[in-house]
């Protein structure tokens, strides 16, 4: 087996890091359309809104798996190279493995989680052609 150096766990910073920043601006997002259908809500008691609502509810759930298996992914990945500098290796290669897998489930998180945004959307488009087909 190949030797685990210190480089190999930093390879993932950039890329981890990268993935973060785009799971923070789709929480910052989701966070909006929240505070404005809660308006809406507030002046309109609608069902359509409701569902809206428990969409959102679903998707700040997996956006919050998401975070936090790529936040652990990328502290494992620290922590691995500590072990790799004090000599650790086999624990280091472990705990790399881990981190993978944790980087894994929170890219799987994200795969759901924009299926279930796009099918929101496909709802909208629906409505937008019912609505010209009434016309």
């Amino acid at each position: 087996m190949n030797q685990l150096t210190l480089t190999t766990p930093a390879l993932l910073f950039s890329a981890i890091s990268l993935i973060m920043l785009a799971y923070t601006n789709r929480f910052l997002a989701y966070a909006s359309v929240v505070r404005n259908l809660k308006e809406k809500f507030l002046q309109q008691k609608d069902e359509v809104l409701l569902l809206q609502i428990n969409n959102l509810r679903k998707r700040l759930s997996l956006t919050r798996s998401m975070q936090i298996f790529g936040i652990s992914s990328l502290l494992l990945c620290v922590l691995t190279m500590f072990l790799v500098y004090i000599n650790q290796h086999d624990i280091a290669v472990w705990i790399f493995g881990v981190a993978l897998l944790l980087l894994i489930l929170s890219l799987g998180f994200l795969i759901r989680e924009i299926q279930i945004s796009v099918d929101a959307l496909n709802h909208h488009l629906t409505d937008i052609e019912n609505h010209l087909s009434e016309k």
